[in-house]
């Protein structure tokens, strides 16, 4: 190993500097995740992309080797991977004050664009310039949940076995089930199954627990009245229980707010997918902007929170523990069950959400055409929303003169 390739010191634990040198690594934390969360377009793929490059490679913070160790944890446990990371860096570089320091910087740029569209949209959402807009930006958004399903479909579909499960969860999502009775239930099946191929003892009591958890899950939602409160504690569900990554989220809220409570219509919720995707930072943010359509400021707030606040929660609890979970067979063949099983529900969501959003020829030409580019070249997302956008602008502006 060359002189320029010795790997750095560990830095000097956050409980050993003085005072002065904990507020300055806070700050450095906080301005850190304030630029990310501020420029992070294009997905958590690019998010951990800009990590890396700002974490390991300028600031030599963690080796590349801790990092990857972090990144595959946050597969583990439900939420944003790339919000989960920053969680975990915060907390590798200055304990319980870095893991929120770091988080909340990472979130907040994203959560206050949100806001400040999810008002403008208020005020202007039945304005034809704006519905037109987002007539031509909502087919984009299914080309890059396609391309996101292929994507995860290639690391997630590892044998039969997952096969199946991903099959399992499509059928589930039209027949009705609960998205937590899906992925609990094949998430522990694929575990199971392994588990019997692998020639380990199985527990009795887990065999019964898919039952248990069916048991607490498919309890039908009782009417609940539109509030902040709410709207906080559906998020907070979600927040625990979401496998796979933003685009899951849109299966969980089109099961809460579009089926079950009638809270928002399927058109709303590609509107805030949209909003999402334009915005940098997590698209978990879009629970901000359907907090405030349905409770307005203190909705944004509670939405926000509710979504965010498990990951902060699990990620202090499961820290300690994270080698020893990631050597563990019964955990891998859990998670392949739930990678599986998120995936099929992102195929249903997706059928669902095309159907509203693929309307006539142009739609089915935007689709095909922003499918076309993300599968053959590397294109931040971000562009084709904001092409989709001036695709519909366009389109009104020949429907007002012709």
């Amino acid at each position: 190993m060359s002189p320029s390739q010795e790997i750095p010191p560990p830095p000097r634990p956050y409980q050993d500097l003085s005072p002065p040198e904990q507020r300055q690594r806070l700050q450095e934390l906080a301005l850190v995740f304030l630029k990310l969360g501020t420029f992070a377009f294009g997905g958590p793929a690019a998010h951990l992309a800009m990590m890396d490059e700002e974490v390991v490679g300028r600031r030599q913070w963690l080796t590349r080797e801790k990092l990857l160790d972090l990144i595959g944890i946050t597969n583990l446990i439900p939420g944003p991977n790339s919000t989960e990371l920053a969680i975990y860096i915060g907390a590798e570089r200055a304990g319980w004050r870095g893991l929120i320091v770091a988080g909340c910087c990472f979130i907040l740029p994203a959560m206050l664009i949100v806001w400040g569209l999810a008002a403008l949209y208020v005020q202007t959402a039945q304005v034809p310039q704006v519905e037109w807009l987002l007539y031509g930006i909502k087919p984009v958004i299914i080309a890059i949940v396609l391309q996101a399903l292929w994507k995860l479909g290639r690391k997630a579909i590892k044998d039969n076995v997952t096969l199946v499960a991903a099959g399992a969860a499509v059928g589930a999502y039209f027949l009705g089930w609960s998205e937590v009775l899906a992925l609990a239930v094949l998430g522990l099946g694929v575990m199971l199954i392994k588990a019997w191929q692998g020639g380990n003892q199985i527990t009795p009591g887990l065999v019964g627990l898919p039952m248990g958890v069916s048991a607490q899950v498919t309890t039908a939602t009782p009417e609940l009245p539109v509030g902040w409160v709410n709207v906080f504690l559906i998020f907070l569900k979600i927040g625990l229980v979401l496998y796979g990554g933003g685009y899951v989220l849109l299966a969980f809220v089109q099961r809460e707010f579009v089926e079950q409570t009638h809270w928002l219509t399927s058109q709303q919720l590609l509107d805030a997918v949209a909003i999402g995707q334009v915005t940098p930072g997590p698209l978990f943010t879009t629970a901000t902007f359907i907090g405030y359509l349905l409770a307005g400021n203190s909705g944004a707030v509670a939405g926000t929170v509710g979504i965010f606040l498990p990951s902060f929660l699990l990620v202090a609890l499961i820290n300690p523990w994270v080698n020893h979970l990631r050597r563990s067979a019964w955990v891998a063949g859990a998670l392949d069950g739930v990678n599986a099983a998120a995936l099929g529900l992102m195929a249903g969501v997706m059928v669902t959400l095309t159907q509203a959003a693929v309307v006539d020829a142009v739609t089915i030409g935007v689709a095909v055409v922003s499918g076309i580019i993300l599968f053959k070249w590397k294109v931040n997302s971000a562009w084709l929303i904001l092409a989709g956008g001036l695709v519909g602008f366009l389109t009104q502006d020949i429907g007002t003169t012709g």
